[in-house]
């Protein structure tokens, strides 16, 4: 098929590089512009852009398409049977959704109509989902309410972070995009409309990365962890420094003694500790936190200005001590 493929980040580049792979027209892959990173801001491409410079593909990165009349021009002029969007970043306008002959299909990494918008794959982590997903849907003009072509379910193991479940999920939209475009080509793929029982992913924000020590369970803390890790990491605060927290896992109250006997026989005090405070630190483990319900063990953090490192790194270099109290 010939086709225009749209998007920006690493779980673009792998669907880019599977429609590549399977012998297809591309005819232009549009990216978003170059954007300045580090302390000498300097201009870095688009993975996207990484991979079709590689491959010789002509790219486009314009700003912004509704205000673009050249780029939705030269899109006609291309005449492509289908565009592929994934992880572009841009909602696209009428005029280009009615170019291709196929339509436009996009690779969603829920299990549509469950989690529509940017950040469907933290907010699974977030809420404890076992479940998640991809789906192919064809665009339309509103945000990821498309008629669904292809759906493909996935467990969610309890200890991945949303780095890791991102790394799964573009592999499996990779392989799921190009069989909706076997399918579309042969006149057999299937086409379900959403219906107007939806959930939003809406965009991650700084406010929620602070634990909230008085309100939520170790499970709940936890889900927060692994959701936040890599993008920007849960964080608390001890002695007045900044902490992120990057692994954590629980362990209720009955497990945490029978583990360390020497705390039997005080269980009734345990009521009696505010949540957030240092309950126990095991130098070769991690830092056992109390929480609303259950106790959190701290795996693997990070002090302001310093490197991510295991809990008995971190405890070498730093004097934290039981009943310290992360705020």
């Amino acid at each position: 098929m010939r086709i225009v493929f749209m998007g920006t980040p690493d779980f673009a580049r792998d669907s880019l590089k599977a429609i590549y792979e399977k012998d297809h027209e591309i005819l232009s892959v549009i990216t978003v512009p170059d954007k300045p990173k580090g302390r000498g801001m300097k201009l870095v491409y688009s993975e996207v852009k990484e991979y079709a410079l590689s491959k010789e593909l002509e790219v486009l990165q314009p700003d912004k398409l509704r205000e673009n009349p050249e780029i939705i021009k030269k899109i006609k002029e291309m005449n492509p049977d289908i565009i592929c969007v994934v992880a572009y970043g841009r909602i696209l306008p009428k005029e280009i959704l009615e170019i291709p002959k196929y339509g436009c299909i996009n690779v969603h990494p829920s299990l549509l109509p469950k989690y529509r918008g940017p950040a469907p794959i933290q907010w699974a982590i977030l809420n404890g989902d076992k479940n998640t997903g991809v789906t192919t849907m064809y665009l339309n003009e509103e945000m990821d309410a498309g008629d669904i072509i292809l759906k493909q379910e996935v467990a969610i193991d309890e200890n991945e972070t949303s780095g890791e479940l991102w790394d799964r999920l573009s592999k499996i939209g990779a392989k799921l995009l190009t069989e909706t475009l076997k399918q579309i080509k042969n006149g057999t793929a299937p086409r379900e409309k959403q219906g107007d029982k939806f959930s939003i992913a809406p965009m991650l924000n700084k406010e929620m990365a602070k634990i909230d020590w008085e309100n939520k369970t170790a499970k709940e803390i936890k889900n927060l962890v692994r959701g936040l890790n890599p993008i920007m990491g849960a964080y608390s605060k001890l002695n007045g420094k900044k902490i992120k927290f990057w692994k954590v896992d629980t362990i209720n109250k009955n497990e945490f003694i029978e583990k360390y006997q020497e705390f039997k026989g005080y269980e009734y005090r345990f009521s009696e500790i505010e949540p957030g405070t240092i309950l126990y630190i095991d130098k070769k483990e991690g830092i056992y936190v109390m929480t609303k319900k259950e106790i959190l063990i701290v795996l693997e953090m990070q002090g302001e200005n310093a490197k991510r490192m295991i809990a008995p790194e971190f405890l070498r270099g730093n004097k934290i001590e039981v009943v310290d109290k992360f705020e």
